[in-house]
C-alpha cells in the first residue's frame, strides 16, 4: 500500500480525528474512505457551474457575432480571424478543429 503525508491545520486535524472516532474508524481508514467517495466526484458542483458559465458566454457571443455580421461582415471576419489565431497560439485548438477563415467563408 502506498503512503503519503500532508500538512493540515490543527483545527482540521482535530475535526478529522473526532469524526473518525465517531465513525469507529482509524484516522487513516476514515480519510481513505472519504477520498474514495470523492474519487472523480465534483462535490461542490464547480464543473457544473463552469459549464453553465461557458454556455451563457457562448450564447452571448453568438448574439453579438450575429449582430456584427449583419452590420459589418468585414469586422466579424476580422474578429473571427483574430479569435482563430489566439486559439491556435494558446494550443486550445488545432487547425483541423477550426472552420474556414472568416474572410474565406465570406468570399
Amino acid at each position: 500500500m502506498a503512503k503519503f503525508s500532508i500538512r493540515i491545520d490543527d483545527p482540521l486535524y482535530d475535526r478529522l480525528v473526532a469524526a473518525a472516532e465517531d465513525a469507529g474508524m482509524t484516522l487513516s481508514a476514515y480519510i481513505r474512505e472519504g477520498l474514495a467517495q470523492l474519487d472523480g466526484a465534483d462535490p461542490f458542483g464547480f464543473h457544473a457551474r463552469f459549464d453553465e458559465l461557458h454556455s451563457t458566454v457562448i450564447q452571448m457571443l453568438a448574439i453579438v457575432a450575429g449582430d456584427i455580421g449583419d452590420r459589418a461582415p468585414e469586422s466579424l471576419a476580422r474578429g473571427m480571424d483574430d479569435a482563430r489565431r489566439l486559439l491556435l497560439e494558446r494550443g486550445l485548438v488545432t487547425a483541423d478543429d477550426l472552420p474556414a477563415s472568416g474572410r474565406e467563408a465570406s468570399s
